[in-house]
């Protein structure tokens, strides 16, 4: 029997294999790999055996170009048609070749191997070898890199549907009333189409490519101030931080400028330190009693936790237990490997870490994907964990972004929202639809009028945290708010888009195709500060958090009741 470990006969044997164990989660991603990885679990599918297999051995070897050229193709032809010598290694477990041109192990030496295909020699081709992270930069590569944006993204030209998100109307604040909200309910008469009215004269405007990407004018008095804010709470024995804690005399301090914006030099540390604290709240902090919210962790609650150095101890333990989740499963097989990897490629390829196919990016959000996948039964993969944890990677290790993940999963509920029927996603919707009925009854009816359902444009919203409906920059800051604030976040970004165009919405030439086409847009705000500066008002509004929470507890009664399918638009 053959090594396993080989690698069609190179001097990739063991050696590299050892090489790969040792790898780090800071770099390209997997701590350890057994061999295990190399031979496929019993009951597993070849297919996605294959897939399984391509990215383990990629992550032993690299491929060539990585960030600057498109790559080779291996996993989504035919088996036989794609096997290269990164995953020509003999089956030891006497089941069936994956890689469709590898030799018996019994065959004598005068059988010869089937000629390859020009597939194969491209992607043998492709493999990096030692020399590929030592070489010096090519003008070209040069040239790629001086085409980027600041946060990785190449030049683009133009977006489908770019829609600029004008400042003014964000200028007057959501009309809240405790009174008008306590009389939104399932079962209230919906707002007469008569009290629609608007004014369309000037059209939605849209812009032909995204605006230029610019650094924050404070971004450097910030970065001084957040220095001055966060706080090493723990090291290892190099020296590096494993946990961060806000001072407690700046506590007071922190919402503001999460509103403000992250420094993008802070961002890793900031979300780990965000992430923690609500983690710790939403189980109950200190004293372990378990969740005692519906719906988001009221902000004053994460702000203490910021400051406590036993939600911070507790966040770094789970940091460590949920490391060795994600190496440990990527042993095991998923039966979503083969929809994770016809994903990959699609997810932000538009940024240089994710270009390449089967490159350090692809590789670390096929692996995050593949652990996370078998992480809830319930869930398992949708297609929206995929830009998601394309972000988290932008800032992180592979093994904490699985962390992150999982913190998402768990204390930000968005178990609910990935669940089938996506549950939680249906209980945002009809909180925001009580949210229009409440503060924009013209709006609401405008809806019924036309028939529009908001899960028509606002699925995607919700499932994907705004990743594709905003630019990048813009969905950062909403994150920020996000793992401060909860979901509710969210539900304040559709309402501020809805409330946006609401004169469109009602306007007597609106229909249901023009307000369906201006709803599922990419929005550009045409002022970030004036965005953010509407939402903070919004959920820094006691009543309206709390009617908030109203309507989620009144959803819930209604599914106990079977009478959620007739509470939505």
């Amino acid at each position: 029997m053959k090594n396993s470990s080989k690698i069609n006969g190179s001097p990739h044997q063991s050696v590299a294999l050892a090489g790969h164990q040792q790898r780090l989660a800071g770099g390209s991603s997997i701590k350890a790999h057994s061999m295990a990885s190399l031979v496929p679990s019993v009951g597993e599918d070849l297919d996605a055996f294959h897939v399984r297999n391509t990215y383990a051995q990629l992550e032993v070897s690299g491929v060539k170009g990585d960030g600057y050229e498109e790559g080779v193709e291996r996993t989504r032809a035919a088996r036989t048609r794609v096997a290269s010598s990164v995953n020509n290694s003999p089956n030891t477990s006497g089941g069936a070749d994956t890689s469709g041109s590898v030799e018996d192990g019994n065959s004598s030496s005068s059988h010869s191997r089937p000629q390859r295909t020009k597939s194969q020699m491209l992607a043998d081709a492709a493999v990096a070898d030692e020399n590929e992270k030592k070489r010096e930069l090519d003008p070209k590569e040069i040239q790629v890199l001086g085409s980027l944006d600041r946060y990785g993204f190449f030049s683009v030209p133009s977006h489908d549907r770019l829609m600029l998100l004008p400042s003014q109307p964000l200028a007057k604040p959501l009309p809240f009333s405790p009174a008008a909200a306590a009389s939104v309910s399932a079962s209230a008469p919906s707002p007469s189409p008569t009290q629609t009215s608007g004014n369309a004269s000037a059209t939605p405007k849209t812009l032909s490519a995204l605006p230029v990407v610019l650094t924050p004018p404070k971004e450097s008095a910030r970065i001084a101030k957040w220095g001055r804010m966060l706080i090493p709470h723990e090291r290892d024995e190099g020296g590096n931080v494993q946990g961060w804690r806000v001072r407690p005399n700046k506590a007071g301090k922190l919402r503001r400028r999460v509103y403000k914006g992250i420094p993008d030099r802070w961002r890793a540390a900031a979300w780990e330190v965000l992430m923690t604290a609500y983690s710790s709240a939403a189980t109950g902090g200190d004293d372990g009693r378990g969740r005692p919210y519906v719906g988001s962790v009221p902000v004053e609650t994460t702000l203490r936790q910021t400051t406590s150095t036993s939600a911070v101890s507790g966040g770094v333990k789970e940091v460590q237990i949920t490391e060795r989740q994600y190496r440990d499963c990527l042993e095991k097989p998923s039966e979503y490997d083969i929809q994770i990897d016809l994903d990959v490629p699609r997810t932000i390829s538009g940024h240089i870490m994710f270009r390449t196919r089967y490159g350090a990016g692809q590789r670390s959000l096929f692996h995050v994907l593949h652990s996370f996948s078998l992480r809830c039964e319930t869930c398992g993969y949708v297609q929206g964990m995929g830009p998601i944890a394309a972000c988290l990677l932008s800032y992180m290790s592979p093994s904490l972004a699985y962390t992150s993940l999982v913190r998402l999963h768990d204390a930000y509920e968005l178990h609910t929202v990935f669940s089938p029927g996506f549950p939680g996603l249906l209980e945002a919707i009809y909180v925001q639809e009580c949210l229009t009925k409440a503060t924009m009854p013209g709006v609401y009816a405008a809806f019924q009028k036309h028939m529009i359902s908001t899960t028509s444009y606002a699925t995607k919203w919700y499932i994907t945290l705004f990743a594709n409906s905003v630019p990048f920059q813009t969905q950062l800051r909403l994150w920020d708010v996000f793992l401060l604030e909860g979901y509710d976040i969210f539900i304040a970004v559709a309402l501020a888009i809805v409330w946006v165009y609401r004169d469109h919405i009602t306007s007597a030439a609106a229909n249901f195709e023009t307000v369906l086409s201006l709803l599922s847009g990419f929005f550009v705000p045409e002022d970030e500060d004036q965005l953010l500066g509407w939402i903070e008002k919004l959920l820094g509004d006691p009543r309206v958090r709390s009617a908030m929470r109203g309507w989620r507890s009144e959803w819930r009664e209604l599914v106990k009741q079977g009478k959620e399918g007739t509470a939505l638009l």
